[in-house]
């Protein structure tokens, strides 16, 4: 299994933003992880549009949490932001020319092995990826910079 870079920086910028814990600018977490600012735009801008983060302009703006960090699983910000593409052609059934479907049990096998990649996620919030002494450390990290 492999995520988008999208899906890399949406769960970024929220745990940037859980760390934060008040408002801030997309320069911020931009250098804190010496990523583009262009690329965070079209990132900020969704998570804000799925109600994840909330952006205010002008003076006093910024951005921030819309929920509560603990409110936030980490499989659904994932099923969210990867737009739940085909695993393989099987699994799509207005475009398979697979010959040997329905003969074959990988599709089974597949389908059992996502179900487990995102039971494992939905046991984790926003707020366990920045608890602890990691998150300490991540703090140090990222909010040195800003």
């Amino acid at each position: 299994m492999r995520l988008s870079l999208f899906t890399d920086y949406s769960l970024r910028v929220l745990m940037f933003a859980a760390l934060k814990g008040e408002s801030f600018s997309l320069s911020e977490v931009a250098e804190a992880y010496d990523i583009s600012r262009h690329h965070l735009v079209k990132v900020v801008n969704y998570l804000a549009k799925l109600g994840y983060l909330e952006t205010r302009r002008g003076r006093g703006g910024g951005i921030a949490l819309a929920m509560k960090p603990e409110d936030i699983r980490v499989g659904m910000v994932v099923r969210r932001t990867e737009g739940m593409p085909p695993l393989v052609e099987c699994f799509d059934k207005e475009h398979n020319t697979c010959v040997i479907n329905g003969s074959c049990r990988l599709k089974g096998v597949l389908a059992r092995a996502m179900s487990a990649f995102y039971e494992t996620l939905d046991a984790h919030t926003l707020r366990d990826l920045v608890a602890g002494t990691d998150g300490g450390r991540m703090n140090r990290l990222l909010l040195s910079k800003s």
